[in-house]
């Protein structure tokens, strides 16, 4: 984009959505993945800290950081996952619009059907 006295607009291709949408959905698979080897490796090495003064304000400290971490990590894979459909999404609306506009300017293309109606004039 460009500042608002330029001329450029926004310009999205179907075969950029295509070809994008994928790469989020393999960066939310590969973070999801990180993220179960990191805690399965958390909850293997238990709490090595040890249970003195000093440990329990390690821990103090710790324990919500790594939940908080965790939980950002799961909303950012899940985050990506969604673009990636709503990419698709977009990419299929693209295609289906484009056919809807080719059929409207077809000779064989499909007529509109007319509003329903009672018979009497009134429309339903």
């Amino acid at each position: 984009m460009g500042d608002a006295g330029d001329d450029q607009i926004l310009d999205i291709k179907l075969t950029d959505l295509q070809a994008t949408a994928p790469q989020f959905l393999t960066h939310s698979s590969d973070l999801a993945t990180a993220l179960v080897k990191l805690q399965g490796g958390l909850a293997a090495a238990g709490s090595p800290w040890g249970g003195d003064d000093q440990g329990k304000q390690f821990q103090d400290q710790y324990v919500p950081n790594v939940t908080s971490m965790t939980m950002a990590a799961e909303v950012l894979a899940l985050g990506l996952a969604s673009i990636h459909d709503a990419m698709a999404d977009m990419a299929d609306g693209h295609i289906g619009n484009e056919q809807l506009i080719r059929s409207m300017f077809s000779r064989n293309g499909p007529k509109p059907e007319p509003p329903p109606h009672t018979g009497g004039g009134d429309l339903q």
